[in-house]
């Protein structure tokens, strides 16, 4: 039997900000131990990752030098726990009393501290959307497009619209309540092998959508719930909540998400009937009846995606495309490649585009825009990770 890795093992903290080195030593070991069950239960556990509560919850009144000097210590203290991803949750932009000021913080500690990810939400349920947020955000991505490594910084930021603490998957993950254990899979290899014979007995037909409803979700049932039951039983061992899983089908490079949509049957993604493949899909995710948290959605990032890149590269898929099918899915504009000189502005206007459509329909949505240093509109990326697909920047 096929079993997808497990692309992250999210450990969220209770503590408040700043977190003492022993919380994050004790969390690290539960991981590492969470990692070895798994592993002997014949998974491949592909990261390990800690979720806090959001940064600007607990430190509003602290000065901007001293914030940086704990992210400074805290990634000290991860890297003694060899831990490579650290999320500091999400500045909470969208209330109205929160000072926007702090954002352009976030950059200068994510600039300076490599593991560390934090979000903004722009737009929450309870309050609405905060467009003046828009533009100090979009300006975040600029500064960590020109300061970071090939601009992977912003691999490590995102703008957030009504999206719940929970979420294991980074940078979107930020933690509320009691310690809690959440699980992320990679999941399009299952999913294409569970619709191949279908596809084989349909010939040239398109699949039936409620037939694919039904195949994705049974694949997922007998993949997660072993998966989902470990979980639980780590986490009550450890003393805390299961958080959850998220079943989106999170792709890596070859084991993509678009090559599953295809499978069923209505051409390249961006063709007519591509919106009513991820909602079949989506609904699949969405009603497995296990324990879920997160977007449980699809994830359709460019830059991670190697078919997504083909079909960008090609002219079938935009961004306009992409914030369609997120209207019926998730995750909202994921790893854009967007020219290293693109405007300001124009970011700026794709993230009020996202939250308005996440304010419009009370779902989880994010943007993660990638705007490419050195590169210009009609040329190609060239990512030396092998984790990235390289393609055209628009």
């Amino acid at each position: 039997m096929l079993r997808p890795p497990i692309r992250t093992i999210t450990l969220g903290i209770a503590d408040a900000h700043p977190i003492p080195a022993s919380i994050i030593e004790d969390a690290a070991k539960k991981l590492r131990q969470a990692q070895q069950r798994f592993m002997e239960a014949g998974y491949e556990v592909q990261t390990l990752r800690l979720s806090t509560r959001p940064l600007f919850d607990d430190l509003v009144d602290w000065s901007p030098a001293t914030v940086l000097k704990y992210g400074a210590e805290l990634q000290h203290v991860l890297e003694q726990q060899a831990l490579a991803y650290c999320s500091l949750g999400t500045m909470q932009a969208a209330r109205p009393d929160a000072s926007l000021e702090h954002i352009s913080v976030l950059a200068d500690m994510l600039i300076a501290n490599n593991i560390l990810s934090a979000t903004v939400q722009m737009a929450t349920p309870e309050y609405g959307m905060r467009a003046d947020a828009a533009l100090p955000i979009a300006r975040v991505m600029q500064r960590l497009a020109h300061e970071t490594a090939e601009g992977f910084g912003n691999f490590r930021f995102a703008m957030l619209a009504c999206v719940a603490a929970g979420c294991p998957f980074f940078p979107t993950a930020y933690h509320s309540g009691p310690a809690s254990l959440a699980l992320g899979l990679q999941t399009p290899g299952v999913l294409l092998a569970a619709l191949q014979p279908h596809r084989k007995a349909a010939g040239s037909a398109a699949l039936d959508l409620e037939l694919v409803t039904q195949v994705i979700r049974d694949a997922l049932l007998q993949q997660a719930r072993p998966v989902v039951t470990l979980g639980e039983q780590l986490a009550q061992g450890f003393g805390m909540q299961f958080g959850g899983i998220d079943l989106s089908p999170a792709p890596l490079g070859e084991d993509s998400v678009t090559a599953v949509m295809e499978l069923c049957g209505y051409g390249e993604l961006g063709s007519a009937g591509t919106l009513a493949v991820a909602h079949a899909l989506t609904t699949a995710l969405k009603t497995t009846g296990l324990p879920t948290c997160g977007y449980c959605g699809l994830m359709l990032p460019v830059l991670e995606d190697a078919l997504l890149g083909q079909r960008w590269q090609a002219g079938l898929v935009n961004v306009h495309n992409l914030l369609l099918y997120s209207a019926v899915c998730g995750t909202g504009l994921d790893t854009i490649p967007l020219p290293g000189d693109s405007p300001i502005e124009h970011s700026a206007h794709l993230l009020l585009d996202v939250a308005t459509l996440a304010v419009r329909w009370q779902k989880p949505l994010s943007a993660r825009l990638f705007p490419v240093p050195g590169k210009h509109t009609g040329e190609y990326t060239t990512f030396t990770s092998p984790y990235l697909t390289n393609t055209l920047v628009k």
